[in-house]
């Protein structure tokens, strides 16, 4: 697999001003309101972009960096509540897969997250970019990162029986709102990507304390894994 110009992707400004900083020639298009930055980075081709909050968002985002720039290689980096209890802020997920978590149909007989007659409703990450990102969080952070399911849902879960169900029912790692969009849509366009995701709250009812908090410092750590992979893309 070659990785010849990469999309990357943060829903919020904390989440690409770094990378922003860091592209050399630096070329703005503005497509359905998203602006698009392209430019070099150690040699690669990068188009960076804020998708916005939310998984419409997110996928229309994803498409445009597919079919306007045709990017190779889709990363989405930025901050996410945890889900599995063993995670602390400061940790790193990164995606083996993404599922859907409020999409429920299960009134029709269909498990949760389960999207009624396609193909699959579990869009999984590639393996060697999954693999680069172990390496990465391995060199640059000190803290924990480990392999798991994000959970994305147009919902902020800022609730601990909402965070128990979805730890217990879908075996989720952190739950969030763009990434399981974004993985539909390279996975419906056979694009490779991975989801990596800094915990920034426990997503437990303490959100409202720890999110600010640890946005910025977590949008750091996630800059520093995304820069590194770049370089050994």
């Amino acid at each position: 697999m070659s990785y010849n110009k990469i999309g990357l992707i943060g829903a919020m400004d904390e989440e690409i001003r770094l990378m922003l900083n860091q592209l050399s020639g630096q070329e703005q298009t503005v497509k359905a309101g998203i602006v698009f930055y392209e430019g070099d980075l150690d040699g690669k081709r990068i188009v960076l972009c804020k998708s916005g909050v939310g998984k419409v968002n997110a996928a229309v985002c994803t498409q445009l960096l597919i079919d306007t720039f045709d990017v190779d290689t889709v990363l989405f980096t930025g901050v996410a509540g945890a889900v599995d209890p063993s995670l602390n802020i400061g940790d790193i997920v990164i995606s083996t897969a993404c599922i859907q978590h409020d999409m429920d149909v299960t009134a029709l007989g269909f498990e949760r997250g389960v999207i009624p007659y396609a193909a699959t409703s579990t869009f999984e990450a590639d393996p060697g970019l999954i693999r680069l990102a172990e390496e990465a969080c391995s060199a640059m952070t000190e803290g924990r990162s480990v392999k798991g399911i994000v959970l994305s849902g147009d919902q902020f879960v800022a609730s601990r029986e909402k965070v128990k169900e979805l730890f217990e029912t879908m075996q989720g790692a952190c739950t969030e709102m763009e990434g399981a969009a974004v993985a539909q849509v390279c996975v419906m366009n056979e694009v490779p990507f991975v989801i990596i995701r800094s915990m920034s709250d426990k997503a437990d009812g303490s959100a409202h304390v720890n999110f600010a908090e640890f946005t910025v410092k977590a949008s750091e750590q996630s800059h520093l894994i995304v820069e590194r992979m770049i370089k050994q893309l």
